[in-house]
């Protein structure tokens, strides 16, 4: 009877065994299914997460509002943008640009001035008068200062030469002193400069500054008899 009794004691050691290993293999096995389920994760919610994050919040798109070159260039508008590419090509200055238009008429006064393109071949085109209101335009390039050949203004009657006679006579303020009064209120380049009539009928000088921070151009009108601000207007176009 004992050694009966004997036989099944091993047979149940023996059988532990097996349920020790697989346990084993039930803790591998659950391991194993948790790293496949990693893998098939979306790695926008895995580590990658912060990666993303941190590119969220980036320089370039934080809430400071600040606008690479590339973006805000191409945010300006044509008239902007035209600006922008010609302006910078002017090495020479209105002033000197009209000094030189007036030395290639003699005896003239300054009537007006305007930087024109395209912006490859810059140009200052001047106009200047004799007392008796005869008008020519004189081109000096816009980079090296050079004029080209003065032309007479073929256009002009004995009425228009009257009118502008009458303006020269009676603008005592410069085209300089007006430019200088434009440019102390907004800062930037002088791009024209032009003689004209007020409603009264006085001489005044309409002067255009060109922001380059912005590209805008604001037009000061400006009495030629007293330096008095007329008109002040800002082209944000």
């Amino acid at each position: 009877m004992s050694t009966e009794q004997d036989i099944p004691v091993p047979v149940r050691r023996r059988a532990s065994v097996p349920r020790g290993l697989g346990l084993v293999c039930a803790v591998a096995a659950a391991g194993a299914l948790l790293a496949g389920c990693g893998d098939d994760t979306d790695p926008a919610q895995t580590g990658s997460a912060p990666d993303n994050a941190r590119a969220s919040t980036s320089p370039s798109d934080s809430a400071s509002g600040s606008m690479s070159p590339s973006a805000s260039a191409s945010n300006l508008t044509e008239d902007q943008s035209e600006r922008k590419a010609l302006v910078p090509k002017a090495k020479v200055g209105y002033d000197k640009a009209m000094d030189t238009a007036l030395k290639a008429v003699t005896g003239s006064k300054p009537v007006s001035i305007e930087l024109k393109g395209p912006a490859d071949k810059a140009n200052w085109v001047a106009e200047v008068a004799t007392s008796d209101g005869t008008k020519s335009t004189v081109r000096v390039d816009a980079a090296t200062g050079k004029a080209g050949e003065a032309r007479t203004d073929s256009d002009q009657d004995g009425d228009d030469k009257k009118e502008l006679a009458g303006w020269l006579s009676k603008a005592k303020v410069t085209p300089k002193q007006a430019a200088d009064t434009a440019t102390g209120k907004t800062k930037g380049t002088v791009t024209s400069v032009e003689l004209d009539d007020t409603d009264q009928g006085g001489p005044m000088w309409s002067v255009d500054v060109v922001n380059t921070g912005d590209w805008n151009k604001t037009t000061y009108d400006i009495d030629a008899t007293n330096r008095k601000v007329l008109r002040q207007h800002t082209d944000r176009d």
